[in-house]
């Protein structure tokens, strides 16, 4: 059996893609807050399309909402779309309160101690809920946002599927197909004779099956052709199977590792293991990860998160190549629909709030951007000069979008503990590193996990 080394690193990036306009005039005052003066052609057109649309109503008496979070929402010198709205229709402003990512929810906790008024905090790390919820860190959206509502009509069912309670703590304004993709270089497989991915999901035939002969075909480690790379791919093809290991069912937290699916594709990775088609921390490839061999010719896959194209072009092709690509993760031939590992952009209003309902009121205008074609296209014609991206890279984000959407699903375990968190996120690695098969590994922690959800569940129940 190959050697691997017993380190688990799994750096969690939250990475938000904000669609963005140009603006002009900023001003900082002495608490490091940033005011912005809208472009006046945005302006014009804010006024034009929005001013008189049923979708947007009422007035913001507090017009000032506290955001905590390592990235600030306002771009001084790029007004995203949704903030712009906001800006010009009610007034509003986010006031950052900036913390470091890995302290975040110490200064949150803080802040509610003290009674600091913070009104949103991200969800979109999947870390936050439900266990936030049953902490009474974050209070129900419900009161402040209607979700029944036609400005929120197509993301109702990925709200509804997360709720808690009774209640909606998250308040998902989009989700995302971008969490992890294939990455791969189209001059690779030309040369070598294989045909293209992209090709192949849109005549339907891009799965697991297709991946795998792939890698076969191309694989020689002796000669430096290697097959997978990256912290990701495990739980990119995990989630194919559309069985989150934890997910939540009937508002309550499910551990879904006794499934058939898990075992299928954990036997399946393993598989791919033993043909020596991962390429990280097997022999000398080492446990650094290696996404400059997809520009030269070296590595096949690189499965991760499409924010590493979301900079300019001159970036991204320096390491993957002029002719890198991306499709989705490749199909479960035996899942019901083509699932993909889910996100979204989605916040959660904190207990003592300030001002809930001008949070309310910037994600009403959050969706308002998505939902209104006018100003979605202005936003994605900004967002795509900036990244440099080909109308084919367009067209395939486009395909990740409507296969999330479609059938989202998503899997909430960092949100149950830290502890839940960190060892699925060690343990579900396992077989594609050799170091078990996947009864060992499930016997070894299924037990701990439903304890872990137990304890969630039954705290929910006594409130």
């Amino acid at each position: 059996m190959k050697k691997s080394k017993q380190r688990f690193i799994f750096t969690v990036l939250s990475i938000i893609s904000i669609a963005m306009f140009g603006c002009s005039g900023k001003s900082t005052d002495k608490n490091g807050k940033t005011d912005t003066a809208l472009d006046p052609e945005l302006r014009q057109k804010i006024d034009s399309i929005a001013k008189d649309d049923p979708l947007l109503s009422g007035e913001l008496e507090n017009k000032t909402i506290k955001w905590m979070a390592s990235w600030d929402i306002n771009k001084p010198d790029d007004i995203p779309v949704d903030l712009a709205i906001f800006q010009e229709y009610y007034g509003g402003k986010i006031e950052f309160h900036q913390v470091v990512y890995e302290e975040r929810y110490d200064k949150l906790t803080q802040a509610i101690q003290s009674g600091e008024g913070i009104d949103f905090f991200s969800a979109g790390d999947m870390d936050a809920f439900p266990k936030g919820a049953v902490s009474n860190m974050f209070i129900p959206a419900d009161d402040y946002i209607d979700f029944d509502s036609p400005l929120w009509a197509d993301v109702k069912n990925a709200n509804d599927s997360l709720m808690w309670n009774g209640n909606h703590y998250v308040a998902a304004v989009s989700v995302t197909g971008d969490n992890c993709v294939v990455i791969y270089n189209k001059n690779t497989f030309e040369e070598n004779g294989l045909e293209d991915p992209a090709d192949l999901y849109y005549k339907g035939e891009w799965d697991w099956n297709a991946f795998e002969n792939a890698l076969v075909s191309f694989t020689d480690t002796a000669n430096q052709q290697y097959g997978i790379d990256g912290w990701w791919f495990e739980f990119g093809l995990i989630n194919t199977t559309g069985v989150p290991a934890v997910s939540l069912s009937n508002q309550k937290l499910t551990n879904n590792l006794a499934d058939p699916s898990m075992a299928r594709v954990q036997n399946w990775i393993y598989g791919l293991y033993n043909k020596d088609l991962i390429a990280i921390g097997v022999g000398t490839y080492g446990w650094d990860t290696r996404p400059n061999y997809i520009g030269e010719g070296k590595l096949l896959f690189y499965p991760s998160g499409l924010y590493n194209f979301y900079c300019p072009k001159e970036q991204w092709a320096s390491i993957y190549g002029e002719d890198v690509f991306f499709v989705p993760m490749p199909k479960d031939p035996e899942a019901d629909a083509h699932y993909i590992p889910t996100g979204m952009d989605s916040y959660l209003i904190v207990n003592g709030a300030q001002n809930p309902e001008g949070v309310a009121k910037y994600l009403n205008c959050k969706r308002y951007a998505i939902t209104n074609s006018e100003f979605k296209a202005l936003a994605d014609k900004q967002m795509y000069a900036n990244y440099g991206w080909t109308d084919e890279m367009i067209a395939m984000n486009n395909e990740l979008t409507k296969l999330a959407s479609a059938n989202p699903r998503f899997d909430v375990s960092r949100g149950v503990s830290s502890d839940c968190g960190k060892m699925l996120d060690d343990c579900l690695r396992y077989t594609a590193r050799g170091l078990a098969p996947w009864n060992e590994t499930f016997d070894s922690i299924n037990s701990t996990i439903d304890l872990y959800l137990e304890e969630v569940n039954s705290a929910s129940s006594a409130d």
